[in-house]
């Protein structure tokens, strides 16, 4: 792929944090969330984290990976954010049309192994539907003894062509 296929470059990240560094009002923010909220959610660009749930930079963590699932990784996260920083409430938040929707985990990895000649430690954890695996990542945070406000978990499907917010109960 020729070079300025590429987009955006990093002269031009670098031009826009510049612009952004010139008018940062943000230095004063504590480290612990104001809201006492962390959201869990897929990396996919189309959401728009803070937006979609009305909150400003400080109010919430933010943790993304692909498919928004319950990983030790964000289990970890979720314990520092807690334990270290005070938060208590948990929002899962899992979207139509994902990426990681449906695709064959054991395949990946076979083809993986097969490619580099080592097979990848942590699990794809693709599903098939995206209200099932909220629920599935709501039992998974209950269950661990590193998620001390496991009572305080909700969990969405986010609708990208909607821009709507679907509870799983």
């Amino acid at each position: 792929m020729p070079e300025d296929d590429f987009a955006p470059s990093v002269a031009q990240l670098t031009a826009s944090n510049s612009a952004y560094a010139d008018s940062f009002d943000l230095a004063g923010l504590p480290v612990p969330p104001s809201r006492n909220l962390a959201v869990v959610t897929c990396m996919d660009c189309r959401i728009d984290v803070l937006g979609m749930l009305g909150l400003a930079v400080g109010e919430a963590h933010v943790m993304r990976n692909a498919g928004g699932v319950v990983t030790d990784d964000t289990i970890r996260s979720l314990c520092l954010s807690q334990r270290l920083l005070g938060t208590k409430e948990i929002v899962l938040v899992h979207h139509t049309a994902c990426g990681l929707q449906g695709v064959d985990g054991d395949a990946l990895l076979d083809e993986l192994e097969a490619e580099l000649g080592k097979r990848p430690a942590w699990s794809v954890q693709s599903f098939a539907d995206p209200f099932d695996d909220v629920r599935k990542s709501i039992d998974r945070l209950i269950a661990s003894p590193f998620v001390p406000h496991g009572d305080w978990i909700s969990g969405f499907v986010y609708d990208v062509s909607t821009g709507r917010l679907h509870p799983v109960d």
